[in-house]
């Protein structure tokens, strides 16, 4: 048997593993792949409205998993739980994530549950950042031009309004 025919009977082999999974199948696969390369490009993004993947991967998890604890979320996102404990403690001094101390019959550790804040408060703010750092680059800017012309002008304002107002 020469290389050439052992090619093509492997091109068959494929083809007929190919046949034997059915439209429905692949289709879930297809999702799934959609799925989760639409999850990586929200990860994307919330990195950078949060500052770092990690603090993204906490916030989605605890948007697919409200009032769970940091050890909770350390075991769902594969993080270290000192790097969720500290994460955690600069997203509810932000604002990003609110605590509570979880509810417990017994007597010993009531731990805190976190649930983050709602996407739209979260881009509202991201938005209302990007708005404050592009005044200060506009009037500092405008101030330098300013001063090589010998004069002083008004600030620049920048407002960024929704659409439907």
């Amino acid at each position: 048997m020469s290389e050439e025919n052992g090619s093509e009977r492997l091109d068959a082999d494929e083809e007929a593993t190919v046949d034997d999974v059915s439209p429905r199948e692949r289709l879930e696969a297809e999702a799934d792949r959609a799925v989760t390369e639409f999850d990586e490009g929200v990860v994307d993004l919330l990195a950078w409205i949060l500052d770092t993947e990690t603090r993204a991967r906490i916030y989605v998890y605890l948007r697919q998993h409200p009032g769970s604890t940091s050890d909770e979320v350390a075991e769902g996102t594969g993080l270290y739980p000192s790097t969720v404990r500290e994460a955690l403690a600069q997203l509810h001094e932000e604002g990003t994530v609110e605590r509570r101390k979880r509810e417990s019959a017994g007597a010993g550790n009531n731990p805190y549950e976190y649930e983050a804040i709602a996407p739209s408060t979260l881009v509202h703010d991201a938005v209302g950042q990007v708005q404050e750092q592009l005044n200060a680059v506009f009037n500092l800017e405008r101030r330098s031009e300013d001063r090589a012309e010998g004069g002083e002008a008004d600030p620049v304002r920048i407002t960024v309004e929704d659409a439907d107002e």
